[in-house]
């Protein structure tokens, strides 16, 4: 069977008709004398392919809504295949009178160089779908797929040869009427074409693709190359050189589905595979579960150390979602945020009302604003940090100091101004009856983490700060030991300073001199114990002066650079700590009142002090060399530059270059690198991401994850994780993740049930990427009370 036939004319074929062949031809002749006195008189129309007598009903049948002669037509391959089924008829029946021979030869030799396709095949639509599906498998199943070939062709020229006709409407009236007569002619002779064999059928199916490619001129030279070239998206799935045809589909084709089919699956299913409620914490829009664990502050023993203001993280980590507040908007841009913020994002009063007089913040409409002053620099943070520069030129703010501490930052405006000078500030202070000091900080876009000083070492590594400042932090040093202050010594860099500007520094009046809440006082014999440690720590003492504008005393310590002090020392008070005591031990360890030894060798990190800022940020640090293997396996030098280079073209370093500061955090159960990251004059933090992080809800504009849950999935609950992301990331901010490629998918389906908008999803082998924006959504159902 041909093809050109087979497409369009299996499942219609009838047993032959009975009738004669001289009535046949006399019907013929007839019909065809009255159809030349009619042509003029009617224009094109869709006409059967089957005239045969028992056909007659078929012929009637009304055409299906969708018109396929009209809007899908076969393009010039099977008008070729049409042109050969012609020829076959006419030389089975040689009785046909000479002249409607030579008029069909006529017509015949017209159709074989015209492009139109013949309009048999318009009569598609009155066979069922079922039954055209039916017909396409037969012809893959007799011709071995060439069936798909030219359907594909068909599909992708049908355009063009609907524009073609359409010019061609007047020119081809005439033969239509004239193929009608042929096709009674044709009807009848159709069984026995039929019979033939299917052999003839193979060797007529190329022709007809190669004469559809001749006639279509300006189109693609086969249908072949066409699916091995294809244009716009299909050239992005069909790499093969031979595209698959016929019956079989190309395995990107099948690929592309099933993708299709998954991706629809996922989406679906997103919503219900993951439930989300709003969390029940009296803490309401500033939950830190850590923090406001009040089942286990109610259980402690005691509070002397502050070990109600420590992380008491809970036994099961939350699921549930923290609340927006009530009118929350999108934060102000840095560094308009510096001066002020939307009230309704941080709407809290107490500490403009307690702290107002001092500068720290005020209420002025729909806005807190932060006027840069503190309690010890009502006149403004810059005036201050300059008063410490010229009382000791050689802090040498960001050249020689580039990373300090500030304890008890307030709302950190020290820190925020501190950019104006090209140093790094790590600003913490307690979630204490300051309400939202440290929020007001972040929401400000200064870097600052809830903390005290209390029973634990702080998240930091050993040696890193250039320099630590106090301005009336309130931390009674001189007890338990010095152990408070002993901490600092342990996080100070060797040669490193401690800048301490508090009132009793410099006065002795009663109301100076309290702290805390009153139950706490500098006496002299207690101003005496902290001179007296400060010594005994070989901190000496390189400035003290008075701020005569801002009516502000502070001294400067420095740390040594040597153990030289330590062994001349007359008594081990502070004592040294035990050798096998890791000073670089920092996540969840008690705080011990002794001192750690300097490192004597000099290739030991903290033996000197690095490269000047910016140079430190680029220069590999001198206690980095090929002895030592680096995280990726290589020597630590190589492996330290080739990282900086991989990063710099990537993503981390190039942000020096931007207003905007990077919070680095280490997993506690990976390579060590923080080190690393204070030399380089940046700055970041220990955390294990099973529990929730020191910080307020919408910290953070953006977060960026290289392999971390991949890592984190295996002993945390995952979904818990990804409830961390969501409180501290700022509605419409960003999150950015590098991982295995199940567990980008695992990540993507929680983002878009959390309905965030995933803006890139990119897989390669097993490595993915996924960039997603946070949504304003929250979820209305509230989760049980806590």
């Amino acid at each position: 069977m041909a093809f050109g036939r087979g497409g369009k004319m299996d499942g219609r074929r009838q047993p032959s008709s009975s009738s004669s062949f001289c009535t046949t031809i006399t019907v013929v002749v007839f019909v065809a004398l009255c159809l030349v006195g009619a042509w003029m008189m009617t224009s094109s129309t869709v006409f059967p392919l089957d005239m045969v007598s028992n056909k007659k009903s078929e012929v009637r049948k009304p055409a299906p809504p969708v018109n396929f002669g009209a809007s899908e037509e076969v393009p010039s391959g099977n008008a070729g295949g049409s042109s050969e089924k012609y020829e076959d008829t006419d030389n089975t029946i040689p009785e046909q009178p000479t002249n409607k021979g030579s008029s069909e030869e006529e017509r015949f030799s017209e159709n074989t160089e015209e492009k139109p396709v013949e309009k048999p095949e318009e009569q598609e639509p009155e066979q069922p779908q079922e039954a055209a599906k039916d017909s396409f498998d037969d012809a893959n199943g007799k011709s071995e797929g060439r069936s798909d070939d030219v359907k594909n062709v068909d599909e992708e020229k049908k355009d063009e040869e609907k524009s073609e006709e359409k010019k061609e409407d007047e020119e081809k009236g005439e033969e239509k009427k004239d193929d009608e007569s042929r096709t009674e002619n044709d009807g009848e002779n159709k069984d026995d074409q039929e019979e033939k064999s299917e052999g003839d059928a193979a060797q007529e199916e190329h022709p007809q693709i190669e004469e559809k490619v001749e006639e279509s001129g300006d189109k693609e030279e086969s249908s072949k190359s066409t699916e091995a070239f294809p244009d716009g998206a299909d050239s992005e799935l069909l790499k093969e050189s031979n595209a698959q045809n016929g019956s079989f589909p190309t395995q990107a084709a099948e690929s592309k589905n099933e993708k299709d089919v998954q991706e629809s699956s996922e989406s679906s299913g997103d919503t219900t595979s993951h439930s989300w409620k709003l969390c029940s914490s009296s803490a309401g829009t500033d939950y830190i579960p850590c923090l406001d664990n009040e089942k286990a502050i109610k259980k402690l023993h005691s509070t002397k150390h502050y070990e109600h203001r420590e992380r008491h993280c809970p036994e099961e980590p939350p699921t549930c979602l923290v609340p927006l507040p009530e009118g929350y908007k999108r934060p102000i841009e840095w560094p308009q945020s510096r001066d002020k913020v939307w009230y309704s994002n941080v709407p809290h009063t107490k500490l403009a009302v307690v702290k107002g007089h001092q500068n720290w913040v005020k209420v002025s409409g729909d806005y807190l604003m932060f006027p840069g002053g503190g309690t010890q620099f009502k006149n403004g943070a810059l005036h201050y940090i300059d008063t410490i520069q010229q009382a000791l030129p050689d802090i040498a703010w960001g050249k020689h100091s580039r990373v300090i501490l500030d304890v008890g930052c307030g709302v950190a405006s020290f820190g925020g101004y501190m950019f104006d000078r090209d140093v790094l500030t790590m600003s913490f202070a307690p979630k204490d009856e300051h309400e939202a000091q440290v929020q007001f900080a972040l929401e400000r876009g200064i870097p600052a983490i809830s903390a005290v000083m209390g029973t634990k070492r702080l998240p930091y590594p050993s040696k890193v700060f250039d320099a630590i400042h106090c301005a009336r932090c309130r931390v009674p040093w001189h007890i338990e030991g010095g152990m408070l202050l002993l901490e600092l010594n342990r996080l100070l860099r060797p040669g490193g300073y401690f800048v301490w500007s508090a009132t009793p520094v410099y006065q002795k009046l009663p109301e100076d001199v309290e702290i805390w809440n009153g139950t706490i006082q500098f006496s002299k014999v207690e101003l005496a114990a902290m001179s007296s440690l400060t010594k005994s720590m070989c901190w000496k003492l390189v400035s003290k002066t008075k701020d005569k504008i801002n009516q502000v005393g502070m001294v400067i310590y420095q740390k040594p650079m040597d153990n030289s002090c330590y062994e001349k020392r007359t008594e081990n008070n502070p004592p040294l700590c035990k050798e096998s005591d890791d000073a670089d031990a920092a996540w969840n360890v008690s705080l011990e009142a002794c001192m750690h030894k300097l490192p004597v060798e000099p290739t030991v990190r903290g033996s000197k002090w690095p490269e000047s800022w910016p140079q430190r940020l680029e220069k590999t640090p001198f206690w980095i060399d090929g002895s030592k293997t680096g995280v990726y396996g290589k020597p630590a030098n190589e492996d330290f530059e080739a990282d900086y280079a991989h990063w710099k073209r990537a993503f981390a370093a190039a942000l020096r270059d931007q207003k905007v500061w990077v919070m680095n955090i280490v997993p506690i159960d990976s390579a060590d690198t923080l080190p690393i990251i204070y030399e380089r004059g940046l700055f970041g933090m220990y955390h294990d991401w099973c529990e929730s992080f020191s910080t307020y809800p919408r910290t953070y504009d953006l977060l960026h994850a290289d392999h971390l849950f991949s890592k984190l999935k295996k002993r945390c609950n995952l979904q818990a994780v990804f409830a961390e992301v969501d409180r501290v990331l700022r509605p419409e901010g960003k999150l950015i993740v590098r991982d295995a490629a199940d567990t980008i998918t695992e990540l993507e389906s929680m983002v878009k049930s959390l309905k965030w908008e995933v803006r890139m999803t990119y897989t390669k082998g097993n490595e993915g990427l996924l960039c997603v924006e946070k949504s304003m959504w929250r979820p209305k159902e509230i989760e049980a009370s806590m």
